[in-house]
């Protein structure tokens, strides 16, 4: 029996391990934990979310709120453990992080179709099939042997937020309400605290993150930011009120207590499902770890803040997939190698997530002597592809946008409408899908 291996043990790796297994074919899931941990990493649990706790909006209206309807659709094993151990995020899907990586790590492990095996790998395994799953911290090794295959990689960095405990923010100087009072229910509507600073607190604010002491890059770094990811430093440094139009802005919002929209507010969303802990929504930076303390204890609640993590810069790394891969996810130059997830191009948790599924749809139909079959290009996994196979000057990992579905032909809509019309396309269109899928089975 033709076996698949698939390196590393993220998001990526384990939904396509798992496809591929419950389709009837042997997995083997290579993975460096607990032998070793990228610097971001803190557990040894499969598919652990280092940056936010949060798979973003949940809303059809947003690309990628279709994109998890989509995968639930499809019956994506990281989507029905995101929904069984979600916690309060508004208009948004946040999960217990570490409810979350444990319950997948158990899935993967306990599937009789995956072997796991615990080593280091540094060079694309001789075995074919294989999937190439390591994320955005792939090794200096490996990363090396990839760039060799491709004629070159390239590398940019990414920040994480802090975490600050829930006892020790001040709660009689902030208030809970998520964005336009969004969310179902009463929980969701107040799933976000928020630190309210007027026009003089906001500069004050902005003054000390622009004179914070930073982390240097070493003299062989070449900083290359992801626009959708940018550290307050960078935003701060881009005008006084960048930050007041990003992550502080304060639109949807009222302070209870004035009845007034804030200036400026500082988000802060719950880690746990007993929420113990808060992210600071948006705050990736790289100031000093002293300098974060001394900083953001100069924001309303959170003058005693204790802080569970402090906010860090890691690297990176991604192939340019439009010129490498075959619009398969498969290296033309090495048939039978496969990439999934961040190294391919894609960006957030349920990207990766979603082109992990895509690579187990295109090595089981191989596997099987079969021509994959790809979901509709009207639908959002196909607009991943789609931006996969996009050769532009700059290609840079990206989000799922509606940008990456065809527009809609002859109508005129406002944007939400537009949107929202878009995905309707898609769910209809990929329902088609499944049923001639189905019917072709």
């Amino acid at each position: 029996m033709t076996e698949v291996v698939v390196v590393g043990a993220g998001l990526a790796g384990c939904e396509a391990a798992l496809q591929l297994a419950e389709r009837g074919i042997r997995v083997r899931l290579l993975e460096q934990k607990p032998l070793r941990r990228t610097p971001a990493q803190t557990s040894d649990h499969f598919c652990e979310l280092v940056c936010s706790n949060s798979f973003r909006g949940a809303s059809l209206a947003n690309a990628v709120g279709l994109l998890k309807e989509e995968m639930r659709r499809l019956g994506s094993f990281m989507m029905k453990v995101a929904d069984e151990c979600r916690v309060p995020a508004g208009g948004a899907l946040a999960v217990d992080r570490e409810r979350f990586s444990g319950k997948m790590t158990a899935l993967v492990k306990s599937h009789p179709g995956i072997t796991v095996e615990e080593t280091e790998v540094t060079r694309i395994p001789t075995a074919r099939p294989v999937i190439l799953a390591t994320g955005p911290l792939t090794g200096d090794e490996l990363a090396a042997d990839v760039a060799s295959r491709v004629g070159g990689h390239l590398a940019y960095y990414d920040a994480i937020s802090p975490i600050v405990s829930a006892e020790s923010i001040d709660w009689d100087r902030v208030f809970r309400a998520s964005r336009y009072d969004k969310g179902e229910t009463e929980e969701d509507k107040n799933a976000y605290v928020n630190s309210p600073l007027d026009r003089e607190a906001y500069e004050a604010f902005v003054a000390e993150v622009r004179a914070a002491e930073k982390v240097i890059p070493k003299s062989f770094e070449k900083i290359r930011y992801f626009e959708g990811c940018l550290p307050i430093e960078v935003m701060a440094e881009r005008g006084v009120d960048t930050l007041a139009f990003g992550p502080m802005k304060p639109v949807g919002l009222v302070d209870p207590r004035t009845g007034k929209r804030p200036h400026a507010v500082v988000q802060l969303r719950a880690e746990d499902e007993a929420a113990t802990a808060f992210n600071i929504v948006g705050f990736q930076t790289r100031m000093t770890w002293p300098e974060q303390a001394r900083v953001f204890r100069t924001l309303p609640g959170l003058e005693n803040a204790e802080f569970f993590r402090y906010g860090a810069v890691h690297r990176n790394t991604f192939i340019h997939a439009p010129r490498v891969l075959d619009g398969l996810l498969g290296l033309r130059n090495d048939p039978g190698v496969y990439f999934a997830g961040q190294i391919a191009g894609t960006e957030g948790y349920v990207e990766s997530a979603a082109v992990g599924f895509l690579s187990a749809l295109v090595v089981s139909a191989r596997v099987q002597g079969k021509e994959p079959r790809l979901p509709p290009k009207t639908t959002a996994h196909g607009g991943l592809l789609t931006h996969l196979s996009r050769d532009v000057p700059d290609y840079q990992p990206s989000n799922i946008t509606f940008s990456h579905l065809p527009p809609l032909e002859g109508t005129r809509l406002k944007k939400r409408a537009r949107y929202e019309a878009i995905a309707e396309r898609a769910l209809v269109d990929l329902d088609a899908w499944l049923r001639e899928d189905s019917a072709a089975a």
